[in-house]
């Protein structure tokens, strides 16, 4: 349900605490998926999934949506709230704020501001906006209420956006957060060339730079200010095979979703990622099931996609929203 903030990558992740619709509570930290039908969803958390009753949320009928999947649902009942809110309570730094996604009423909103929490509530139906802002009147600016729809930040089209769709950039700016930058010591070639053996350093952009190109550090007479040569060199193999411009994106994404919680198993992740049977991609990529993500090399996670993509279980590869709307190409 959230994940502790180390600065802010381009895009926020999601740890989903739903079941039929679209509705979410984190803390800061990377990525996005796709909506899919009721009984494709899990419950609770997509880490540990447990099922929950439709008992307690209320459905929006506010707008049309393009598929039977877009209905969003949000909490009703002030008894399920509270019990959320004690859930999160002890969870990461009491200090930083909580992203609430598609809050609806603001039922659950009313109970975070009641804990003394700080809620940045992200809105993507214009009725429930007045609601959510008069909650936060004489609270010292604890409620920011934002129009935008969490689930549709960085739409693949590279058009002109409109509320509520936004990119993550428009997203920040708003917020007021900044890109977070090198740290003095923190030297980026040494985080480019990071794998299992260094887990500390280990992250999405060393598999991504490893898999994408050749890595060669020229120069480190000037690590003590800070700064060092490096040259890379793209693969010519880069989009052969089932890793191709047109679904490097989903890659992205995989990775991304993969490192929000590193020391997890792999598996885990797979259950929220893709439809397809997890415990038979492991196989098939020759790691056992509890292989942690902290535990995959840049090639790993080649494989592991380049399989999920051959896979004929299914016609649907990806848990991943692959349309936007209110987009002005």
């Amino acid at each position: 349900m959230w994940v502790p903030v180390a600065g802010l990558p381009s895009l926020l992740a999601l740890s989903a605490l739903t079941r039929g619709g679209r509705f979410c509570i984190l803390r800061f930290g990377a990525a996005r998926r796709k909506d899919v039908l009721a009984g494709n969803r899990r419950g609770l958390s997509d880490i540990h999934p447990q099922l929950l009753s439709n008992v307690g949320f209320g459905k929006s009928s506010s707008r049309v949506y393009r598929c039977r999947s877009e209905i969003k649902r949000y909490i009703t009942s002030p008894r399920l709230a509270e019990t959320l809110v004690q859930i999160l309570q002890g969870k990461g730094d009491a200090s930083q704020p909580i992203l609430e996604c598609n809050p609806g009423p603001g039922i659950l909103t009313q109970a975070l501001l009641g804990s003394g929490a700080k809620v940045i509530a992200l809105e993507s139906d214009k009725t429930f906006i007045p609601q959510l802002e008069s909650l936060g009147k004489n609270l010292g600016g604890k409620l920011e209420v934002v129009y935008c729809d969490f689930f549709k930040l960085d739409p693949r089209s590279r058009g002109i956006v409109t509320p509520p769709v936004m990119t993550s950039e428009m997203l920040f700016q708003n917020l007021g957060i900044e890109a977070l930058s090198w740290s003095k010591g923190d030297f980026c070639y040494l985080k480019l060339l990071a794998n299992p053996r260094t887990p500390n350093l280990y992250q999405a952009l060393s598999v991504l730079c490893q898999i994408a190109c050749g890595i060669k550090v020229l120069n480190k007479e000037l690590v003590e200010q800070n700064m060092c040569l490096i040259q890379l060199t793209p693969h010519r193999d880069l989009f052969t095979g089932n890793l191709t411009p047109f679904n490097y994106d989903v890659f992205f994404h995989m990775l991304r979703q993969c490192f929000m919680k590193r020391n997890a198993k792999l598996v885990d992740h797979l259950h929220s990622l893709s439809p397809i049977d997890a415990l038979h991609i492991l196989k098939q990529i020759k790691k056992n099931k509890n292989v942690k993500v902290i535990d995959m090399y840049p090639q790993d996670f080649h494989r592991l996609f380049e399989t999920i993509e051959c896979s004929k279980e299914d016609t649907c590869k990806w848990l991943y929203d692959d349309f936007m709307e209110d987009v002005i190409l």
